[in-house]
């Protein structure tokens, strides 16, 4: 797959977040040249590799200036990762989530079309789009309109998007649905992801919260992984309109998870129970990968414990800037502000 990049123009919206740089770096291992346009608003600059193939934009993705300067670059492929994230932030901010993830998306797909880029990724949510009751394990045919969030309804709404313009402009568009992504390279914070918000809480002797009983599942999934069928979404043939899960095809309860968070960084703080929020209505979520194994050639390679190590050595390594900027740092625990944010 390394073959079919090098020398290509990627274009990369999003690429300082948790995913996006990941992926980044990924590309250009595999020599291409990478295009990074990112508004900063969720992430930092240090989130991103310095390379002389590297060219960064600070822009917003609903930026006609910005978007013409990410597009004078010429890129062969883009993939879409800039988001408004994620669910409770929605809540609390909808219109700018409408703003970001649905005219945003808007104008990439249609800024992609103009430019005839070869295919575009579009990185939709498998958390979000199959409802709010869902059967399991989740395939790509069992989508919902029952859905819980501004964010969860966007993201849907990228998807139609995509449809539409694939159907109607003939735009290769490759949707990729991607579970609870985790690992180097994503910070805690506010509206971020549980994982990197308990091994902060972990790391300063902090009981970590959980909304709920703890017996809800997750299907985590080591970032490697994701960027993995990301690459494949963008490079095998014959795909073109289809939506992929990308997961590690395994259930995970949030209290085992805490758990071996604990026990890993000596943390005897235990657990801390908070009610259930009201929108978090998914119990349990677990990925049929199958599509994706069949037709994408996807093989997930990482479990948990391994890419959990992984992740504590990228917080250890990294812990002086992590611990002390506060951008960086979990809310105070509260039911309300979203501290165990479960979803992608």
């Amino acid at each position: 797959m390394s073959g079919f990049y090098s020398g290509k123009t990627v274009l990369v919206t999003g690429g300082a977040g948790a995913i996006g740089s990941n992926l980044v770096r990924s590309l250009l291992a595999m020599h291409a040249r990478v295009v990074i346009l990112d508004d900063l608003s969720a992430s930092t600059r240090w989130n991103m590799p310095e390379h002389a193939r590297l060219h960064f934009i600070h822009g917003d993705i609903t930026d006609p200036t910005a978007l013409g300067l990410a597009f004078a670059e010429r890129p062969d492929l883009v993939f879409h990762l800039a988001a408004f994230f994620a669910n409770q932030n929605s809540m609390e901010n909808p219109e700018e989530d409408l703003r970001v993830n649905g005219l945003g998306t808007l104008r990439v797909l249609r800024a992609s079309g103009d430019a005839g880029v070869d295919r575009v990724v579009y990185a939709s949510s498998g958390c979000s789009i199959y409802g709010d009751r869902p059967e399991r394990p989740l395939r790509e045919e069992l989508i919902s309109t029952r859905l819980s969030t501004p964010y969860q309804v966007t993201k849907m709404l990228g998807e139609l998007y995509a449809n539409c313009f694939h159907e109607q402009a003939d735009l290769p568009v490759v949707k990729a649905r991607l579970f609870n992504s985790y690992g180097p390279w994503d910070p805690p914070g506010r509206y971020r992801n549980v994982i990197p918000n308990f091994i902060w809480r972990a790391l300063h002797g902090q009981p970590l919260p959980i909304t709920g009983s703890g017996d809800e599942t997750r299907d985590f999934t080591f970032v490697q992984d994701i960027v993995a069928g990301l690459l494949l979404c963008a490079s095998v043939e014959g795909i073109e309109g289809d939506e992929f899960n990308l997961a590690s095809g395994r259930e995970v309860r949030i209290a085992d998870l805490a758990r071996s968070i604990n026990t890993a960084v000596g943390n005897e703080a235990g657990l801390h129970h908070l009610p259930r929020r009201r929108w978090d209505t998914k119990t349990r979520l677990l990925a049929d990968i199958t599509r994706a194994r069949e037709r994408l050639g996807y093989e997930p390679t990482w479990d948990l414990d391994r890419g959990l190590e992984q992740t504590l050595g990228w917080f250890r390594s990294r812990w002086d800037r992590l611990s002390t900027d506060p951008r960086f740092r979990p809310p105070t625990v509260d039911p309300g502000e979203g501290s165990g944010d479960r979803s992608a």
